[in-house]
């Protein structure tokens, strides 16, 4: 899987080195093959500041250091939810961009009742730039879905910074 998104990555980081600008990683559904990816290449330090994956109530408390409140009405796997997460990823990170996936990879029941087979992720980057992509797979394979979920957000994130 890593070798498939390598050549991806390494696009991501001449991008981002090319405009001199860091990187943070909220994983979700993906389970950390966001970051996995990205650090494939040598010098990955040049652009890339953390992350984490947030699995856990707790771990989104630590990683982005929002009240609870911050995500009344929020459903897990929509737009909403993950641009919370990239902006704060990225805040909390002091970096440039902030890339977060939120979703539900199936095999289990998810906590908020979002439907296996859905992500979403969201780009923030500097001057108020902010990108959230759906993607829908309509199937409970968990580990198709995480990959197909980092192929996503990486291309979305791609996307962005080719803009």
């Amino acid at each position: 899987m890593l070798g498939e998104l390598h050549p991806q990555a390494l696009r991501i980081a001449d991008l981002l080195r090319a405009r001199g600008q860091k990187l943070a990683v909220a994983d979700g559904a993906t389970g950390g093959l966001l970051a996995a990816s990205l650090l494939t290449g040598p010098g990955a330090l040049d652009f890339f500041v953390g992350g984490g994956v947030v699995y856990s109530l707790r771990a989104r408390d630590v990683l982005f250091a929002l009240p609870r409140d911050a995500y009344k009405g929020m459903r897990g796997a929509s737009s909403d939810y993950a641009m919370l997460q990239a902006r704060a990823i990225r805040d909390n990170f002091g970096a440039d961009w902030g890339l977060a996936e939120s979703g539900s990879v199936g095999g289990s029941t998810h906590p908020s009742g979002a439907p296996a087979g859905r992500s979403c992720a969201a780009v923030v980057g500097p001057d108020g730039f902010e990108f959230a992509r759906l993607t829908e797979t309509g199937s409970d394979d968990r580990i198709a879905n995480m990959e197909a979920f980092a192929r996503a957000a990486l291309q979305a994130l791609e996307d962005a910074l080719s803009r």
